[in-house]
């Protein structure tokens, strides 16, 4: 119990390191020559790759035997949604300086942004219910709700893949992973594994974090 402990804080700490490194960055005037776009690219690029290692832990659990580290979904999930949001506060406050009526039409006129605030609100919709006390108003409908985490990962790499001018290698990457998580919620999704206790998976609610609704 003490070594899980200690895992999960260091799990913790590597989740937020990202962010720290950024202020750090901006308050040393290391952000390049377009701060803004690289404050787009870091916080994109680490809110879908913790979106991809929320969904990899109950495989890795069920290739493990490792059952608490189910624990951590919730963590990892709402950092996740942690770095979508400072992904699309960047866009909005630092590029549109608030200007909304841009923003209503870049979601509506430019596919790449259409598919990416639809992630973020999916995300938006997970994290606002990811409490027990969610869990336990929605009973059966929360895990349908969940079940949108696969469709947000989808988004966010479609997101990247149209974003990026002429380089598409890491979002294929990304899919590609994807691809492997999906094969793996298919091959284990509907099997309950020994030593899963509905107690434990109580604690695996977050962004996407039912064990059986985002294995």
């Amino acid at each position: 119990m003490r070594g899980f402990r200690i895992a999960k804080a260091a799990a913790f700490v590597l989740a937020a390191l990202p962010a720290v490194v950024l202020v750090v960055d901006g308050l040393r005037g290391n952000l390049t020559a377009d701060p803004i776009e690289e404050i787009t690219h870091r916080t994109g690029w680490w809110a879908l790759t913790l979106l991809m290692v929320t969904l990899a832990v109950t495989p890795l659990r069920r290739l493990t035997g490792w059952n608490q580290l189910v624990q951590l979904r919730r963590m990892l999930g709402l950092y996740a949604f942690f770095y979508a949001a400072l992904h699309l506060l960047t866009y909005v406050v630092l590029d549109l300086f608030f200007a909304l009526d841009i923003l209503l039409e870049d979601v509506m006129e430019r596919p790449y942004i259409t598919v990416g605030f639809a992630a973020f609100l999916m995300l938006l919709a997970l994290a606002v219910t990811s409490t027990k006390g969610s869990i336990r108003r929605l009973g059966r409908r929360w895990r349908q709700l969940h079940r949108l985490v696969y469709v947000a990962a989808l988004l966010g790499v479609v997101h990247f893949y149209w974003q990026v001018k002429a380089d598409t290698r890491e979002p294929l990457i990304y899919a590609g992973v994807l691809l492997v998580l999906l094969a793996a919620r298919v091959r284990w999704g509907a099997r309950p594994s020994a030593g899963v206790t509905p107690a434990s998976r109580s604690h695996s609610a977050g962004t996407g974090s039912s064990d059986r609704t985002a294995s």
